[in-house]
């Protein structure tokens, strides 16, 4: 597997605890790329720019990055353009927000 590919699926294990979705359904994260020296540098967004969980999400991305094998620094960037927007979501996220809200 490709280490963008490993870094890809990694980031499905982080959730957005406000939404309790992950991530990369949630289409918060815009891009991945891996330098040659391991260097990972994330672009993503939240929903929100003044996330109180801001911080917790970020460090969830980059403990979940670092433990990819070859990785050994993990830059995260937050962007805010273009703007998150629930058109960004993937069928999974919405499904899984869709059933969380019938069970209240």
């Amino acid at each position: 597997m490709k280490t963008e590919d490993a870094i890809w699926s990694a980031l499905e294990e982080v959730i957005d605890p406000e939404v309790g979705v992950n991530i990369v359904d949630l289409g918060l994260v815009y891009e991945v790329k891996v330098g040659d020296k391991g260097r990972a540098d994330i672009e993503m967004t939240l929903t929100i720019p003044e996330c109180p969980l801001a911080d917790e999400i970020v460090k969830n991305v980059k403990e979940a990055t670092a433990a990819i094998s070859g990785i050994h620094e993990v830059n995260v960037s937050l962007v805010w353009e273009p703007k998150w927007s629930p058109a960004r979501m993937n069928d999974r996220a919405r499904e899984e927000i869709r059933s969380r809200r019938s069970l209240v």
